[in-house]
């Protein structure tokens, strides 16, 4: 084999390998999170499909242009975000409202890096206690199916353990390997069968509508998670492997691709943060200045999936009661795990991140609009409250300027010279 078709094929298989463990790791959350706020499961379908379409799509426009390893993904934490929000939307074409206006916020942050700037000034353990509660009911489901179905779910955690012993990075898909086994077991026990018209891919429109309580309760910590958990720290995974993401390019793609997968029940859109380690990393085995020919890989694989989503969401409906959720849960773990820590980073602000992670992971909706709002709020109001008093320092009003994601801008939290 010569040296050419050698890289060649290395930068085809870390295409897939990018793909595969970005759908297979998080796709249980996205149509859990549609389902959470009232989407069909012809709608959650159709959301799961555009946005795997878009990802890779967007992928593609960004390698290709830039000639640089940037692959695009949905929101996992926004989709976790989405389970908690049932509350604040009568019904699925209000989500779809709030996915749109995300949407929007997402571009007018690529267009205006003043906005992108006050995005930052809500305060990073804040932000991460919110992402915290939210994710710690979903991880908890694990412990509750294996009480309530443990022999259908037992399987899927065990694998998934020793998945993160020995193969860490195909934890997660091969927790979802197996549990395709147990409802292909369940389905063969109790004599289900998909049905033929499901597996056909097709896109469901849906005309969005917009209310107080959904923008408040959806948009807003939607559009919050998706840039401190997603597109800040997927530029700094790529800085950290020598490669400058163009800003306002990266958000305005993602941004738009997010405004066209909203009536389709997409979420959002956005730039990979930890699976863009695979494509971009050295691991790869692939030259640094090729690597941008896996990202377009990545992106094909990503459509070519998306056009499979109808027949994963017709069979995952139809799976033993827990075992989705477990699947989600486990996916989730290490989220989790990373939004605790940044969360508990800063002592003096302990007792503002307890408050926003109790509300949080409530789950208790008021006034209609849903508890990761609110958390926000209390988290700040407490944050503000107890923050000790001391003289400002002449000369502005310590606003930064430039690009948000600037490891030289104070206000990034990826900055290596913050405390």
């Amino acid at each position: 084999m010569t040296r050419a078709h050698s890289a060649n094929t290395r930068e085809v298989t870390t295409g897939a390998v990018t793909a595969l463990v970005g759908f297979t790791s998080s796709f249980a959350v996205v149509i859990t999170g549609l389902t959470a706020v009232h989407a069909t499961d012809a709608q959650a379908a159709s959301g799961l499909m555009a946005l795997s379409l878009l990802m890779g799509l967007a992928t593609l426009i960004l390698a290709l242009v830039h000639r640089l390893p940037i692959t695009a993904a949905w929101s996992t934490p926004g989709a976790a975000v989405l389970g908690g929000a049932g509350a604040a939307v009568g019904q699925f074409s209000d989500a779809v409202g709030a996915f749109l206006v995300c949407a929007l916020c997402l571009v007018a942050t690529g267009l205006w890096p003043w906005l992108g700037r006050h995005a930052r000034r809500i305060p990073g353990g804040i932000a991460q206690a919110m992402l915290a509660g939210v994710l710690f009911p979903i991880c908890l489901q694990p412990v509750l199916g294996a009480a309530t179905a443990p022999f259908a779910v037992l399987p899927v955690v065990l694998i998934w353990l020793v998945g993160l012993r020995f193969f860490p990075r195909w934890a997660v898909p091969l927790a979802m390997l197996v549990a395709a086994v147990v409802i292909a077991v369940h389905l063969n026990i109790a004599g289900l069968g998909v049905d033929a018209s499901a597996l056909v891919p097709t896109l469901s429109w849906t005309s969005p509508t917009f209310t107080i309580t959904s923008l408040i309760g959806v948009a807003l910590p939607l559009y919050v998670v998706t840039m401190a958990s997603q597109n800040i720290p997927g530029v700094a995974v790529l800085r950290s492997f020598g490669y400058d993401t163009p800003w306002r390019s990266s958000l305005m793609v993602t941004g738009l691709s997010s405004a066209i997968g909203a009536p389709f029940g997409g979420h959002a859109v956005n730039l990979a943060a930890i699976s863009a380690a695979l494509a971009a990393g050295p691991e790869s085995g692939v030259p640094k200045d090729r690597r941008w020919r896996s990202a377009v890989w990545t992106g094909t694989f990503y459509v070519i999936l998306g056009l499979l989503s109808s027949a994963v969401v017709a069979v995952a409906v139809l799976a033993p009661q827990g075992v989705l959720a477990t699947v989600a849960g486990v996916a989730l773990v290490s989220t989790l795990g990373s939004a605790v820590q940044g969360a508990w980073e800063r002592a003096d602000e302990r007792i503002a991140v307890v408050a926003t992670f109790l509300v949080a992971a409530s789950g208790v909706a008021f006034a209609g609009i849903s508890a990761a709002f609110w958390s926000l709020v209390v988290g700040l109001i407490l944050r503000w409250a107890l923050a000790p008093r001391t003289p400002r320092a002449p000369g502005g009003d310590g606003d930064s300027t430039g690009d948000p994601t600037n490891p030289t801008n104070p206000t990034n939290p990826t900055n290596p010279t913050k405390s």
